[in-house]
């Protein structure tokens, strides 16, 4: 399993520092990201946290997925790695 986590369901009041809070019961953090709308500010309702080892994440999806942060369900389980995207020509 790899050390980076996706975390899904966050509600749009959490912060890198709750994230970070809470993965840090399950060992330690690398980093934790909220995930903003570059246009809105906002957050998109999903993170990464990346954890120092293989075995902080396996630890840390066990312990979290399906638990509730800030008033909402959140998913966690590894983050994929991110697929290309197709580049358009205008």
């Amino acid at each position: 399993m790899s050390n980076k986590l996706y975390v899904g369901g966050l509600a749009y009041s959490t912060t890198n520092e709750t994230l970070e809070a809470l993965f840090e019961r399950a060992g330690e953090v690398v980093s934790a990201q909220v995930i903003m709308d570059r246009d809105t500010g906002r957050s998109k309702g999903f993170g990464f946290v990346e954890m120092n080892t293989s075995q902080d994440a396996i630890d840390a999806t066990s312990k979290f997925n399906g638990t509730e942060l800030d008033g909402r369900t959140i998913t966690v389980n590894e983050a994929r790695a991110r697929e290309p995207r197709a580049r358009t020509r205008w």
